[in-house]
């Protein structure tokens, strides 16, 4: 079961909670959410299931189950690489998303996660975009989960990625790119604005034969899309981005291969023990 969305209902006319969700979500017809509510998949916040026919309350706390009807199944397969009582850490195949969102719902390594593990506690701690693979920390509990997202807010864990792009001889590694991203057009895109820097990436060379190079990035920051663009502002967009430095015409992630990127390591010290944490991806670009 995925996890469920929660909405706090707003003031409105509707006399029954089916027709005021009629209303908040036309997309989704009325029949839908019928059935929705006859299968409990309409909730309070103590998870019992509401009738559709009960008074729409302002105010209430309500859970529901987002379902997309014949959702496409991604055949690529994720990992669980360590597990203890705080924390999981996975490997994320290219294109799975990380949580529920658009099209995909069941399709998602939060959801096949819970579903593997039992644990509907799970939560992830940081983010990766549906097209990069590799590593995500989650949260197994709630009593521990704000001292590990403390790492990502204050910056105490340390971030590396691996990625296939051009080749750049003209450049001197290692280099830093330091730049200002802001929201670019499309909405979805990012781009670089004067001002100070807001997002900065250490880039290093792995390997350095024929037309493609392997580089090694730490990002000190984390905006997105923010090695994306900062290897195609090099001249070295990464191979398969369908983002930058210009949006192909195809959907995004469609026709090109998967992005060439890679969360390959995570380092940090723990905040429960102190002991020092490394985990590394056992996926390859490529």
């Amino acid at each position: 079961m995925t996890a469920p969305s929660r909405l706090q209902l707003p003031p409105g006319p509707w006399p029954t909670l089916l027709d005021g969700l009629c209303a908040r979500f036309p997309r989704i017809d009325r029949a839908q959410w019928a059935d929705r509510f006859a299968r409990g998949r309409v909730q309070d916040a103590q998870g019992r299931a509401l009738a559709p026919d009960g008074p729409w309350q302002v105010g209430l706390e309500i859970r529901y189950f987002r379902e997309v009807v014949d959702e496409a199944v991604i055949p690529f397969a994720d990992a669980i690489l360590y597990q203890d009582a705080d924390l999981l850490v996975a490997d994320k195949p290219h294109y799975l998303p990380v949580t529920p969102a658009g099209r995909h719902v069941r399709e998602t390594l939060l959801a096949r996660l819970v579903a593997r593990t039992g644990n509907a506690d799970l939560v992830p701690l940081h983010r990766l975009d549906r097209l990069t693979a590799g590593l995500v920390l989650f949260s197994t509990r709630p009593a521990t989960r704000d001292a590990y997202q403390r790492l990502f807010r204050e910056r105490r864990i340390d971030k590396t990625y691996e990625a296939l792009a051009p080749a750049l001889p003209g450049l001197v590694f290692p280099l830093e790119r330091h730049s200002r991203l802001v929201p670019g057009e499309p909405f979805f895109r990012m781009a670089e604005a004067e001002g100070a820097p807001n997002a900065r990436t250490r880039i290093e060379v792995i390997a350095a034969e024929g037309p493609l190079w392997r580089y090694r990035l730490h990002p000190e920051s984390g905006r997105k899309h923010q090695l994306r663009v900062h290897m195609a502002a090099l001249g070295a967009p990464i191979v398969g981005d369908d983002l930058y430095p210009y949006l192909r015409q195809d959907a995004p992630g469609e026709g090109a291969g998967p992005l060439q990127l890679l969360a390959r390591e995570l380092a940090f010290a723990d905040p429960l023990d102190g002991a020092q944490r490394r985990f590394s991806s056992a996926l390859r670009l490529g």
